[in-house]
């Protein structure tokens, strides 16, 4: 998920757009690593993983676009 912080300010209704994953379905990651680029109303944000563990499904494509408080992927521990 893009943090809250990301939206502040911007017009109700705006959806980011995912620029690229970082990892792969089912990969391992530490936490603070880097799992998405995504791109806001022309400004891009790096989203990282909030815990060690494993990307279990990616719930938003590259190249495809989502609204604020929606889930990117899910984790497992």
């Amino acid at each position: 998920m893009l943090p809250a912080a990301a939206w502040a300010g911007v017009d109700p209704g705006t959806e980011a757009l995912v620029d690229k994953w970082h990892v792969a379905e089912g990969e391992r990651v530490s936490a603070g690593q880097l799992l998405v680029s995504v791109v806001l109303v022309k400004t891009s944000h790096e989203v990282s993983a909030p815990a060690a563990g494993v990307l279990e499904k990616i719930l938003v494509e590259a190249e495809s676009t989502f609204g604020p408080d929606q889930a990117l992927g899910l984790m497992a521990s």
